[in-house]
């Protein structure tokens, strides 16, 4: 047994980050021998004032860095590292060619922990693609991206076009996907020490990478019809947030739709406060939604991003911003600012890719195959209450008493399905508590997978807490 006492005062982001942080350091250090234990969880968060689930969380990610081992009824013991462990950035990406076109998720569990577009054969098109560029464009390949051909813009703006809105050419950025256009937007209008509005439960993502650039974090209240207009003026009264991050038509994680009248108060609030719209249709492109778009509703302050992760393929980094009149040579100088450039290969791929339809064929499949799986999941969860809506690939469960959010995340973890609890989309630290967790139906490899995941989690649900323990 170890007297070690760790310090996590100090630094960012969650407490069980910086435990399994300090775990990783003092064993480099040589201050965990290999072969130590690590005190039981339950002293542990006594003596540094904690709770258990903070500790358990960090040995959990000490245990998936390849640091630690826990033995049932024995404890948790640092590794020699002598063994033939993965370490821990490694194994949580690390993914093994199985002989097919798959790759395999993580220590062979199956990913409901993703929502990227599901694998309807889309590899072979995008390989064909990636090959007719190579030889067409031998030195552009090979060279930093210096020009941005019309098509790249043309095939943004026809991305981004929802019914009869359609978006102008000149003010359509190309990025390095979605997240790296919303980071772009955010680098490019706001300074640190600017606060951005988010809701409670959102991609929250977007808010810790603002909070890595200076930006700082306020929070909205929502409900079943999205942010609530009342509350966003408050925070505007009081906060003055420079941005407002918007996710209007399948919400994540909630898949919450805004109404049209919600859509142009939240507007209207916005231009008197002069707060900028930052809107987010990965999923609303997946909808029938026709509400309009912030994009339609308040152009002069609206930034709508876009891309192919969701609907295509995640793997080819495709984005766009539609920018607000004047702006888009703004949000370029971000960009590359920030991603250090567009390749491109992968720009040209994406810009074909729209501008051959076969984008949205493959996104009419992939469509296809979530409802699918959508289908499944009624089927499987039948009783329980889902929130889920038609073409979207995640659900969004409410979880019966006595059930915890991050408790229920263990138990699949160790039942072999990855899901997401309902901190995964805390934009900050929020007093409200959601007993939640959200999966993705999208990125199993199969359905064969689809149908085991779900029959766990509805096992897990009937159990109760009898389906899970935990060991010091």
């Amino acid at each position: 047994m170890t007297n070690w006492l760790p310090d996590i005062s100090s630094g960012t982001g969650p407490l069980y980050l910086r435990l399994a942080e300090q775990i990783e350091r003092d064993i480099e250090r040589g201050v965990l021998a290999k072969g130590a234990k690590l005190p039981p969880q339950r002293n542990l968060a006594f003596d540094i004032g904690v709770t258990i689930g903070t500790v358990s969380r960090a040995y959990a990610l000490a245990r998936e860095r390849g640091l630690v081992s826990g033995e049932v009824g024995r404890g948790t013991y640092v590794l020699d590292h002598g063994q033939d462990v993965i370490p821990a950035r490694e194994a949580s990406d690390r993914v093994q060619f199985d002989g097919t076109r798959h790759l395999d998720p993580p220590s062979g569990k199956i990913r409901f922990d993703s929502t990227a577009a599901p694998d309807v054969g889309q590899g072979e098109l995008i390989g064909a693609l990636t090959m007719d560029i190579t030889r067409e464009h031998p030195s552009d390949v090979a060279s930093y991206t210096r020009r941005f051909p019309d098509h790249w813009f043309e095939a943004g703006s026809r991305w981004l076009a929802k019914g009869s809105f359609r978006p102008e050419i000149g003010r359509i950025v190309p990025t390095l996907g979605a997240h790296a256009a919303l980071m772009a937007v955010i680098a490019a209008v706001t300074v640190p020490g600017d606060y951005i509005a988010f809701e409670h439960l959102t991609y929250s993502q977007v808010s810790r990478s603002g909070e890595l650039i200076g930006r700082r974090t306020t929070l909205m209240q929502s409900d079943e019809d999205g942010v609530i207009p009342e509350d966003f003026e408050r925070v505007c009264a009081q906060r003055h947030p420079k941005m407002a991050f918007l996710m209007p038509a399948a919400q994540n994680p909630t898949v919450t739709t805004m109404p049209e009248a919600r859509r142009a108060a939240i507007a209207e609030i916005a231009r008197r406060y002069n707060v900028w719209l930052l809107e987010d249709t990965l999923y609303g492109a997946m909808t029938d939604d026709e509400a309009p778009l912030f994009a339609e509703i308040a152009p002069e302050r609206t930034f709508l991003v876009g891309g192919l992760s969701k609907s295509v393929a995640a793997g080819v980094r495709g984005g766009w911003v539609l920018c607000p009149p004047h702006y888009e040579r703004r949000i370029r100088v971000a960009h590359r600012m920030v991603t250090g450039g567009l390749p491109f290969i992968l720009a040209e791929l994406c810009a074909r890719l729209v501008l051959s339809g076969e984008a949205a064929t493959i996104r009419a499949k992939c469509i296809e195959e979530n409802n699918a799986r959508l289908a499944m999941m009624r089927e499987a969860l039948a009783g329980f209450n889902v929130q889920w809506r038609p073409n979207i690939p995640f659900c969004w469960l409410e979880l019966p008493d006595p059930w915890l959010s991050s408790t229920f995340k263990h138990a699949a973890a160790e039942r072999g399905v990855l899901i997401d609890d309902a901190d995964e989309f805390k934009a900050g630290r929020s007093e409200l508590v959601f007993h939640h967790v959200r999966f993705g139906v999208s990125a199993s490899r199969n359905r064969e997978e689809v149908t085991q995941a779900l029959a766990t989690i509805r096992h897990l649900l009937e159990e109760g807490r009898a389906g899970y323990i935990s060991y010091d």
